[in-house]
């Protein structure tokens, strides 16, 4: 995945001059021998220059990682520690932050050894609020070498996160379908999290696509598309075009990327699309997806910009389905009652018509569209990558900016049921605990849309860190609580 950013932490320890230089010396090495053990020295980078002291230590830090090529910063107190030279480090270091603190290490050794930074933490984390300084703070900072090395191991996938969406550049085609206002997308908030977006209409994408008639490299990628659907290529007619429609789509990143590293699209796929282009993008979609380049359908913006989240968080392949149906009473009671933990109304299937990655589906074909193809000749609505999706953890989750451009988020864990679908599109039935309740008192209380962003794995405490860096409100960032948690909206007396 080559549109992914690769995170390097620069490790700077930090000491308040009333304590001995030593103590953060010896910690800070000990906590890069720990990661290095633990993780390789890949991703991290053991700042020599000076432990930090004062603010023109703080300087020679800073310009120091600059030049070493970091860019997540981790603030590592291996005594007291200044708050205010430590706090300055976070704010001009362009990039995200995280502070850890050393623990004590022996009873044998708290005189000249001790370094106080389990209260020094409560001093940095005041001046960081005092001066508006966002920086990722763990669940307990406070610990071992080893411990810390694995709060840094933590901090990476939610620092990929952040550097991505500083670089990123969402590119949309259209304005959304008609009878889509749910996914309405104001601007404003992906501004204010640091995302650019270039807005197109779908007239320019087709000018695009004509140009790509006879590209000499259209052999070359129908090759690729036959290998990887192998006998699932049902409709091997319609891969030139779908050829043509992928190269058109990477060329249009390549010219339009500008300054930004990053890409996402959030395409159109209906309902003028089929007639005009011949054929219906969902495959191409996917394997864009697959690529690292995240591809919504329907332009749902805040959709793609949830799918590349939780690419970078992942470092994998994720889909964006409809929350979409019930399972049958008859399915539930013949292959998930009694064999798995879940009750009726936990359970629900998640679909889109094509969207999913070959890899995250048990199986797949390359067909039509089917509920295209209830008003539409059938030749038209080709190009979707149908099959079940793969069993396993899953995290569902969106981040969203409401009509008045508020940002809000939510997080749900669960999983992929092995179980037969029966139906068509990319699609699984899905179970997350207490998904009755979440689905009245977060889904539909909160406004959210029905496309929700679906990782391959429990991702959800990086997800919940990320979002709150970006500036969710904690009371906007929602999970599925269970039943001793009620929520605010719930009837006490139901």
């Amino acid at each position: 995945m080559n549109n992914l950013p690769q995170v390097k932490v620069g490790i700077v320890a930090v000491s308040r001059d009333c304590f001995p230089e030593s103590l953060s010396v010896n910690r800070r090495k000990a906590l890069v021998k720990a990661y290095a053990d633990k993780y390789g020295m890949d991703g991290i980078y053991e700042c020599p220059v000076c432990i930090v002291e004062s603010e023109i230590h703080m300087v020679q830090a800073l310009e120091d990682i600059k030049k070493a090529g970091c860019n997540a910063l981790c603030v590592y107190l291996g005594n007291f520690g200044p708050e205010i030279a430590e706090t300055l480090l976070a704010k001009h270091f362009d990039g995200p932050a995280m502070f850890i603190a050393a623990a004590e290490e022996t009873q044998n050794d708290l005189v000249g050894g001790r370094g106080d930074a389990y209260c020094g933490m409560l001093n940095a984390s005041y001046n960081l609020k005092l001066r508006n300084i966002k920086a990722y703070i763990p669940e307990y900072p406070v610990g071992t070498a080893e411990e810390c090395a694995d709060m840094i191991n933590e901090f990476m996938p939610i620092a990929r996160a952040i550097v991505g969406l500083s670089d990123l550049k969402i590119i949309s085609f259209g304005p959304r379908p008609l009878n889509f206002l749910a996914c309405n997308a104001p601007i404003k908030q992906l501004y204010n999290i640091g995302v650019e977006i270039e807005e197109n209409s779908e007239l320019d994408l087709f000018e695009a696509f004509k140009k790509h008639d006879g590209d000499e490299r259209i052999p070359a990628k129908v090759k690729e598309m036959e290998a990887e659907l192998g006998e699932g290529n049902m409709k091997p007619e319609v891969l030139p075009k779908l050829a043509q429609y992928e190269l058109t789509l990477l060329d249009w990143i390549e010219a339009h990327r500008g300054y930004r590293k990053y890409v996402a699209i959030a395409g159109k796929c209906w309902p003028a699309f089929q007639t005009q282009f011949g054929f219906v993008p969902c495959y191409v979609n996917s394997r864009l997806t697959g690529m690292g380049i995240p591809v919504s359908c329907e332009v749902d913006i805040y959709g793609c910009l949830s799918e590349f989240i939780g690419t970078c968080v992942s470092q994998d392949a994720v889909t964006l389905l409809d929350i979409n149906n019930t399972v049958p009473a008859d399915m539930y009671n013949e292959s998930i009652k009694d064999k798995f933990n879940y009750t009726h109304n936990d359970t629900f299937m998640g679909f889109h018509c094509g969207n999913t990655n070959t890899k995250k589906l048990s199986f797949c074909s390359m067909k039509y569209q089917m509920i295209m193809a209830r008003t539409l000749p059938e030749e038209v609505t080709q190009g979707t990558l149908e099959g079940d999706i793969i069993p396993g953890d899953i995290t569902f989750y969106r981040l969203q900016s409401t009509a008045d451009c508020k940002l809000r988020a939510y997080i749900a864990q669960g999983e992929v049921l092995p179980v037969a679908t029966k139906s068509f599109g990319s699609i699984g039935v899905f179970a997350i605990p207490e998904m009755q309740r979440f689905y009245r008192h977060v889904l539909i209380e909160k406004n959210y849309p029905h496309h929700g962003a679906v990782a391959f794995g429990h991702f959800g405490k990086a997800l919940y860190e990320v979002f709150k860096y970006i500036g969710v409100p904690v009371e906007d960032l929602n999970y599925n609580q269970p039943k001793s948690l009620p929520y605010p909206t719930e009837n006490p007396f139901a």
